[in-house]
């Protein structure tokens, strides 16, 4: 019985740790560059904000 209450904090010790271990070692480089809310040409790409191309898809097309 003793082993149910150790082992269940026991184990999700290990898992945080082992979470933060593959956090760390996978970790990317930090962007620095805001990006701008809509480009010059009017295409939405693939890194414009949520809010910027929610706006631009809502939009009738010219």
């Amino acid at each position: 019985m003793v082993w149910l209450v150790l082992g269940g904090p026991l184990v999700v010790v290990v898992a945080s740790l082992s979470t933060a271990v593959i956090a760390i070692r996978g970790a990317e480089a930090v962007i620095t560059e805001v990006p701008s809310s809509v480009p010059q040409s009017g295409q939405v790409q693939a890194d414009t904000p949520a809010v910027a191309a929610r706006n631009h898809a809502a939009t009738a097309a010219p």
